[in-house]
């Protein structure tokens, strides 16, 4: 295992989570996949991530909710926040509930980089 950063991807879709995986490995970092908040909370090891990427709509948990339960506990882990739906509000929302970045499917991947890369020299 990497002495570096540990950036969680979380997407109950599995091809998206197989992409974003791939990519933020590509870029050196050591990654993690889940296809659930759940799965991401129960693995026990929630603090030692560095950033999260999270699906916002989701079976079950959401990841505003995520966002809301992490921040309840005082666990300050950056989260970028993806989605593909184009509700009103969302992204108020997202932000609102202290997502770091907001992104839109598709969006593109030198885009999601950058905001990786910002968060983890905040």
């Amino acid at each position: 295992m990497s002495a570096g950063p540990v950036i969680s991807i979380i997407d109950d879709d599995e091809s998206m989570r197989t992409a974003l995986v791939g990519l933020v490995r590509s870029l050196g970092y050591d990654v993690r996949g889940f296809a659930s908040a759940e799965e991401f909370l129960d693995c026990g090891q929630v603090q030692s991530f560095a950033c999260i990427v999270t699906d916002i709509q989701m079976p079950g948990m959401s990841g505003i909710e995520l966002q809301q339960h992490l921040a309840a506990r005082q666990c300050a882990l950056p989260v970028i926040m993806i989605t593909a739906r184009h509700e009103p509000g969302l992204e108020e929302r997202a932000i609102a509930s202290g997502a770091a970045y907001f992104l839109r499917k598709p969006f593109d991947a030198e885009t999601l980089v950058d905001c990786i890369e910002k968060v983890l020299t905040a």
